[in-house]
């Protein structure tokens, strides 16, 4: 056993493939004979297809098919008490409903992409319209029952001595990774290998096997190398329906890459909230009661949850507690997770508030938090498994220097720029989703570790290279990873940041099993009792030291290329003492934002991040985590939202000059601290997820930092510089 490897800092062992271009990304697949197909999107965003015209389209050169619900054929949907996930529950093309812009209303297939796109733009389509609902979100469509509740909140806050009472909202905001979204596919017979863009192949699988009425075993989904997903990609979307069964009709392959603008209609997105949050407090800020009430938007007849109370409850120390949210229904695109979905928005909201009861008090941010951190989980009424806020708070306050915030708004100054320090706290659930490894110690002296997950760019590969150098003993180097292929045994989706927490048992019980069967066969080998021999060190020896062998010579000896382990672990809700502790992650930012009010600039400058998340496997993928995760932070405050227009539904800045997303010029210097606290409770290196910990806070930490420089509270995201403007105008007249 190789502890040393756990917490080492090495180098992704994909990046040389992926920096010399031999990564194979979904849409780099060309196979012999394949098609392009390309959607033709609706134009209107309520109403139905009245008519189309596909002859045009179809005299064009190298044109295969156009396809519109009255050719495609039917597909079937996932029955109402499904395990499985799927966002979009309407299977694409099966009726004259359009209900969102950019809806899929028709599909042709070329042989080549300029043929489809020319195709495309012929298909004439004739529609019966209806007004779209696209407003902005007041209250949820039915007054929901609470999630969380203690006390007497109501009563609480009306005899708190300090209120404070706002209400936050957040946009639409439209996942763009690089990578656009991919399907390939191609049926051999009745099989079908599916290439495809995917955060969750295991489920991709049994989706797209469901919709498309064919048996389990045969569908394969690949996908060696995933562009960027961060939610995005999670479930199933209709463009791997549309590509799969335009293979199936026409026998060959079949290429479908969605153009930029389908990113912002057909693929989700962080669903828009407006959230109230009343906090009554005593004038030493321990607080008496809290009320979060938040409405989000969802398509119709699809709702997907946007839980922004998830944290509140647990978060900090409250006597009389309420949360409770539903949605609201518009003639929208379905939303979907976005990194950190619920608990971001919602701490924004809660954060900020915590931020104004400060101001209300006159007390150090900092100082508010830690008078109000709680014992144990008063949500769940359990002990924390490991919690270290108070150590993020102080540590993190110190490596940013905080003692030396000027509390007073507007007071901290270099020449004409004007200082904002703010701060915000940080959680996120910590759980495990089953998983399954194969491990084989091969004759060659090294390893291969195998599971049907996937590499979303988070290090996936290095960090199972790591765990199984650590289970086997074995040097890293010698580590052959095998994953994004459902060939292999089924592996945890790459979402929630579960992936790794749930990979480390399934690797050790694999790694287990293979050392207990090669030392079986050893056994005769050695002419010694299997209880009375050791795998180390590369070699199987005897318990005192001797008789060592190297596992190659043992192996060829015995006339097998490898010895194969089996490992699985179940998911964390499967623990009959799962609720038994509160497993969380934790952390804190710090930010400085420098204001020019002659030159209407607003950058932030510098943030600095602690983070208790466990062991962490890898320092270096899981710093690039948090550095990226606050990147996104930087966006979500300053620049990403998604605007439609009113009269037909159409996201109108669906483009990326349009939808302004953090650039290198905008990034600040981040500082990523991670706290040495391994929590047993997941797994045995004591590693808690960390994709998602490194967003939440960050924009309410912004916010902050931008009120102590300007004095403006913004409580609708993004920051809009017009606001900033107006004030400082004001201040001057």
């Amino acid at each position: 056993m190789n502890d040393r490897v756990i917490g080492s800092a090495l180098p992704r062992i994909d990046g040389p493939k992926k920096v010399s271009g031999h990564a194979h990304y979904t849409a780099d697949r060309h196979l012999p004979g394949m098609l392009v197909a390309l959607p033709v999107c609706a134009t209107v965003g309520k109403g139905r297809v009245a008519a189309i015209d596909t002859a045009a389209a179809l005299a064009l050169p190298g044109v295969q098919a156009v396809y519109t619900h009255e050719n495609f054929g039917r597909l079937h949907r996932l029955p109402e008490d499904s395990a499985l996930r799927l966002d979009e529950k309407h299977p694409p093309l099966q009726d004259d409903t359009v209900r969102y812009y950019g809806q899929y209303v028709a599909l042709v297939v070329a042989d080549t992409f300029e043929r489809a796109s020319a195709a495309a733009a012929a298909v004439r389509v004739r529609y019966a319209r209806a007004t779209p609902d696209v407003s902005p979100v007041e209250r949820p469509d039915r007054a929901p029952e609470p999630s969380t509740q203690r006390g007497d909140p109501d009563r609480a806050f009306a005899a708190a001595p300090v209120q404070v009472d706002a209400t936050y909202t957040t946009p639409v905001e439209t996942h763009n990774p690089i990578e656009l979204h991919a399907s390939v596919a191609q049926w051999d017979g009745g099989q079908l290998t599916l290439h495809e863009t995917t955060q969750a192949i295991v489920n991709q699988r049994a989706v797209v096997a469901t919709l498309l009425g064919v048996p389990l075993d045969a569908v394969r989904v690949v996908t060696a190398y995933l562009g960027g997903g961060f939610g995005g990609k999670l479930w199933p979307w209709q463009h791997c329906l549309l590509a799969a069964q335009a293979a199936r009709l026409l026998g060959r392959p079949v290429k479908l890459v969605l153009r930029r603008p389908m990113m912002f209609h057909n693929v989700g997105h962080r669903a828009q909230t407006r959230q109230r949050v009343r906090l009554g407090a005593q004038p030493d800020g321990r607080l008496l009661s809290v009320q979060h009430d938040y409405a989000w938007h969802v398509a119709r007849g699809e709702p997907n949850e946007e839980n922004c109370g998830e944290a509140t409850g647990y978060l900090y120390s409250v006597p009389h507690l309420r949360v409770a949210g539903g949605p609201a229904e518009r003639d929208v695109a379905p939303n979907t997770s976005m990194r950190g979905p619920g608990a971001v928005p919602g701490l924004f909201a809660l954060e900020s508030a915590l931020d104004e009861l400060a101001v209300r008090l006159a007390m150090d941010p900092v100082q508010l938090r830690l008078a109000n951190e709680p014992g144990h989980d008063e949500m769940a009424d359990v002990p924390f498994s490991s919690r270290h806020l108070r150590e993020c708070l102080h540590r993190g306050a110190e490596r940013f220097g905080w003692a030396r915030r000027n509390r007073a708004v507007g007071s901290m100054r270099e020449g004409g720029t004007i200082l904002g320090w703010g701060m915000a706290c940080a959680s996120w659930m910590a759980k495990r989703r089953p998983a399954e490894v194969t491990l084989l110690l091969r004759v060659d002296g090294g390893v291969t570790v195998q599971s049907a997950t996937q590499d979303i760019g988070t290090g996936t590969y290095t960090v199972l290279a790591q765990m199984a150098a650590r289970a086997t003993g074995i040097d890293v180097a010698r580590v052959t990873v095998e994953i994004g292929d459902t060939a292999l045994p089924p592996g945890p989706w790459s979402g929630g940041s579960m992936a790794t927490a749930s990979l480390i048992p399934a690797v050790e019980a694999a790694a287990r099993d293979a050392i207990r069967r090669l030392l079986q066969m050893a056994a005769p080998v050695l002419g010694t009792p299997a209880a009375l021999l050791v795998f180390r060190d590369g070699q199987v020896q005897r318990t005192d030291g001797s008789g060592a062998v190297p596992l190659g010579e043992l192996l060829r000896r015995l006339g097998h290329q490898h010895v194969a382990g089996h490992g699985d672990s179940p998911a964390s809700s499967a623990d009959p003492h799962a609720k038994d502790l509160s497993i969380h992650s934790y952390g804190c930012h710090f930010v400085e934002v420098a204001w020019q009010p002659a030159l209407a600039r607003l950058a932030v400058r510098r943030v600095v991040t602690v983070i208790d998340a466990g062991t962490i496997v890898n320092p270096k993928t899981g710093r690039n985590q948090i550095e990226g995760a606050v990147q996104m932070g930087v966006g979500m405050a300053l620049f990403e939202q998604t605007h439609y227009d009113r009269r037909s539904g159409a996201p109108v800045n669906a483009n990326l000059a349009d939808y302004i997303l953090v650039t290198h010029a905008d990034a600040p210097q981040v500082d990523v601290t991670f706290l040495p606290y391994p929590d047993q409770a997941l797994n045995e290196y004591g590693a808690r997820g960390i994709g998602e910990i490194g967003l939440a806070g960050v924009a309410p930490a912004i916010a902050a930092a931008v009120y102590h420089a300007t004095g403006v509270r913004v409580r609708d995201l993004p920051v809009k510089i017009e606001d900033l403007i107006q004030t400082s105008q004001e201040s001057s007249a």
